[in-house]
């Protein structure tokens, strides 16, 4: 079975989501907790377990238009990405002010000591402090150069593309 051109970068793309979630899992599981940021920067991923299977089965199938449609809106997801990771490096960097909901969960406290407890507990990710750096990059730095990639591949899909 050969693949054309828009199954061959819907299969990319989802191989590449697929490594950096794994990635950011291996990360998690060995101690470095993402902010509130990180969590948000993966949701185009998450989108593209669904969307780069359709664009490419629409592909296969002739399905031109649900294809593009789906290249696009992966391209727009991606492109976001890159826009919000970006900005998650500038507020690394201190450029930018950070999200004020860079802070753990507490719940409701039933008095003065339960909340004393709680906070004792809440481990604070901020969004503004580097938890790791890979090859001189951060996290957040690395996500915008792989998002930023991934969407001129996702728009690559919505061209016209010949066998």
């Amino acid at each position: 079975m050969k693949l054309d051109k828009r199954q061959a970068l819907a299969a990319l793309i989802l191989a590449a989501s697929v490594a950096t979630i794994g990635g950011a899992w291996l990360y998690e599981s060995l101690g470095y907790l993402p902010c509130e940021l990180c969590y948000k920067e993966r949701i185009p991923y998450y989108a593209a377990f669904a969307l780069a299977p359709l664009a490419g089965f629409a592909a296969r199938a002739g399905r031109v238009g649900l294809s593009r449609g789906a290249f696009l809106l992966l391209a727009l997801l991606f492109a976001g990405d890159a826009a919000l990771s970006a900005y998650h490096s500038g507020v690394e960097w201190k450029i930018f002010a950070g999200p004020s909901d860079c802070s753990g969960a507490i719940s409701q406290a039933g008095s003065m000591a339960d909340f004393m407890k709680q906070l004792q507990k809440v481990k604070v990710v901020r969004c503004d402090e580097p938890a790791l750096y890979v090859l001189g990059l951060t996290l957040a730095n690395w996500n915008a150069l792989v998002t930023a990639a991934l969407a001129a591949l996702a728009f690559a899909g919505v061209g016209k593309v010949t066998r």
